[in-house]
């Protein structure tokens, strides 16, 4: 079995996927390396594991302390990728393509290898961010922007009368009608400009892409996009990615 791993900026997201299949076994969410070590401890899954690959956007040494845990846990190799200059078909487009974020880069492997064609990939994440890869698999380039939690997180933070506690947050989101209390207001509001976000890139991206394209949505806030039906929505991009990376 394989411990797959995603370091995000907020949580490590976490999957055990047969080595031979790819069938998923067991998944989950940590906020640190000790505690996803218990769970899997408490699931009784340590021994099953036999290898582990993860990709992370952490600082190195954050980074490496969650490869050392991982390591001194499970008695394990923990492979972690890196951006290349191409891989899987795609060549990197970046200036200095070390600084291309890695989760970036194996989102686009993944995509690309999904369609075989140009394609627009939007990670609904912490950071909004958007790639573009031509037919050819020549990544151009994207753009990165707050996500909607730090949209929500800046008005909360710095407009004193914002205020709304998360269960108002939970229930302001049942339609798009203007918002009749403040939560409504900033929720709804947040949400209309991700959403108007993906439908400007998508008119953008025709500029360079033409308009035979596919748009992968992924990411945390998946479920911001997951009904537009111009979209293809595949959660485990990443992931998918990882695996190209790290077979």
């Amino acid at each position: 079995m394989i411990l797959e791993l995603d370091c995000g900026n907020s949580y490590i997201k976490w999957r055990i996927v047969d080595g031979l299949s790819e069938l998923l076994a067991a998944e989950g969410i940590a906020s640190h390396a000790l505690e996803l070590v218990d769970d899997l401890r408490g699931r009784e899954l340590m021994a099953a594991i036999d290898r582990c690959r993860m990709v992370s956007v952490r600082g190195d040494l954050e980074t490496a302390e969650i490869i050392n845990t991982l390591t001194d846990a499970l008695r394990v190799k923990v492979d972690s990728a890196s951006p290349l200059s191409n891989a899987g078909g795609v060549i990197n487009g970046y200036h200095d393509q070390q600084r291309l974020g890695v989760d970036r880069w194996l989102a686009i492997i993944a995509a690309y290898d999904l369609c075989k064609r140009a394609c627009l990939v939007i990670d609904l994440g912490t950071a909004i961010t958007v790639d573009l890869v031509a037919q050819d698999g020549l990544h151009l380039g994207g753009y990165i922007v707050p996500g909607a939690a730090l949209l929500r997180g800046q008005l909360l933070a710095h407009a004193r009368r914002i205020q709304y506690d998360v269960a108002e947050s939970s229930l302001a989101l049942s339609d798009l009608s203007p918002g009749r209390s403040t939560a409504e207001a900033v929720e709804r509001g947040c949400l209309i400009m991700v959403r108007s976000y993906i439908a400007t890139q998508m008119e953008y991206a025709e500029f360079y892409l033409g308009k035979d394209f596919t748009t992968f949505v992924t990411g945390g806030d998946l479920a911001l996009a997951s009904d537009l039906s111009s979209v293809l929505c595949v959660p485990d991009l990443v992931f998918r990615g990882l695996a190209k990376a790290c077979p």
